[in-house]
């Protein structure tokens, strides 16, 4: 197989790309425009990427709002009580064959990787029993890594430490946290403390629901980073939401900022939802309830954005389409300068692709995987600002997904 007249991100002019069975085989710029042979497929001049990432959604939970209630406050607590009651008549099958329609979505809008957070505080395991058979089932669509997710706590939960362990045992990749939910700072603290122990221990990457709340008091990440930083875990570390940092003061984040960069941990920011739930508890003026993610992304930290949610107890809306928060996620963190614009893909591909620590699984270079998605726009810019579709999406050398382009016909008067 062979795309021809492609662009490729952050390069001039148009690209030969060949592949040989699963593996990208060589790489080669044109001179000029290449006519398609049998077989060939016509980038037509638009960008071709590494396939788009989702670096934080909840799979178990998705296609669930309003089932058996909704969320009619908005905040993160109630959401947290209303998918308390789902759980209580949770089935595998539901589980997989909502998460299964959700990949599907995912999938069609070029997204060939995702983590996904499966809540483990559940004696049963259930809904984690079930994503290890999606993870199988699933696996021609998208790469996808587990995170126990104690969403009740891992301290402050009847034998949370031990669901969590289980949970890695069973084929969890990644260890989840939430320490600002625990009942105290000290059960926080100590439970960071564990989570770190056990991902050290088992060789897993870890992903922490990291102060999310605008509660400025709420500091656990410079628990998680100083961890991360002192066992030289970084780029095996992932701090999720951090929105209280939109509520630290700018003297505290200098601080806060020299050890975030010193550890090496990434940060993914879900835009939507945030600005969704955070905020609920004031008036005006109105906290916009987002991590500083221009902040940390010109401090020379990863950064990348997520979706979090689908119709969910906690955001009643999304599709699946990870460009619709990137360009919502630009509006809402102020970066709609031409810079940040020009590199905005950067958010949803490349420094998503390194928090899920892909390494040399993810990239338009030469001997890796020959996974690839054209998108219907010419650059980054574009792309963000049409609202483009993946076109074709490419994964191990074949193709996945072929989009047929809609056409709009106007009447004449």
């Amino acid at each position: 197989m062979k795309i021809i007249n492609a662009r490729l991100r952050k390069t001039d002019g148009l690209h030969t790309v060949a592949c040989n069975g699963a593996t990208i085989a060589s790489l080669q710029a044109q001179h000029g425009i290449v006519q398609p042979e049998g077989g060939d497929i016509d980038a037509q001049g638009q960008l071709l990427i590494a396939p788009l990432v989702e670096p934080h959604i909840h799979l178990d939970a998705t296609l669930t709002a309003g089932d058996p209630q909704w969320n009619m406050s908005g905040t993160l607590f109630e959401g947290i009580e209303r998918w308390g009651q789902r759980k209580a008549s949770i089935t595998h099958e539901d589980t997989k064959q909502r998460a299964l329609t959700t990949i599907g979505m995912l999938a069609e809008h070029g997204i060939q990787h995702v983590r996904t957070h499966i809540d483990v505080t559940d004696p049963t395991l259930g809904a984690l029993k079930a994503m290890l058979e999606v993870r199988e089932e699933a696996r021609h669509l998208i790469d996808l890594q587990i995170v126990a997710f104690p969403q009740e706590g891992i301290e402050s939960y009847p034998d949370g430490r031990q669901l969590m362990e289980r949970a890695v045992a069973m084929g969890a990749d990644v260890v989840g946290g939430i320490p600002h939910f625990e009942n105290t700072r000290e059960q926080g603290v100590s439970s960071i403390g564990f989570l770190m122990d056990l991902a050290e221990r088992t060789g897993c990457l870890v992903d922490v629901h990291c102060d999310e709340t605008d509660d400025p008091h709420s500091r656990f990440l410079e628990v998680l980073a100083e961890q991360a930083r002192v066992r030289g875990m970084g780029s095996r570390v992932t701090a999720s939401h951090t929105t209280a940092m939109g509520s630290y003061d700018n003297a505290y984040c200098s601080k806060l900022f020299r050890l975030l960069k010193q550890s090496g941990i990434s940060f993914v920011s879900c835009p939507t939802e945030s600005i969704h739930l955070q905020g609920r508890f004031d008036t005006f003026p109105k906290r916009r309830g987002v991590t500083r993610v221009a902040e940390l992304d010109r401090a020379g930290m990863n950064v990348c954005f997520g979706q979090d949610s689908i119709k969910d107890p906690w955001y009643p809306l999304g599709n699946g389409n990870i460009l619709r928060v990137l360009d919502a996620g630009l509006h809402i963190c102020h970066m709609m300068g031409f810079e940040d614009l020009q590199r905005s893909l950067d958010l949803v591909t490349d420094n998503s692709a390194r928090a899920l620590n892909l390494g040399e699984r993810y990239g338009i270079v030469v001997g890796r995987p020959a996974n690839m998605v054209i998108l219907g726009a010419e650059s980054d810019y574009e792309a963000v600002r049409q609202q483009a579709k993946a076109r074709v999406s490419i994964r191990g050398g074949r193709v996945l997904m072929n989009r047929i382009p809609e056409r709009v016909e106007f009447s004449l008067p």
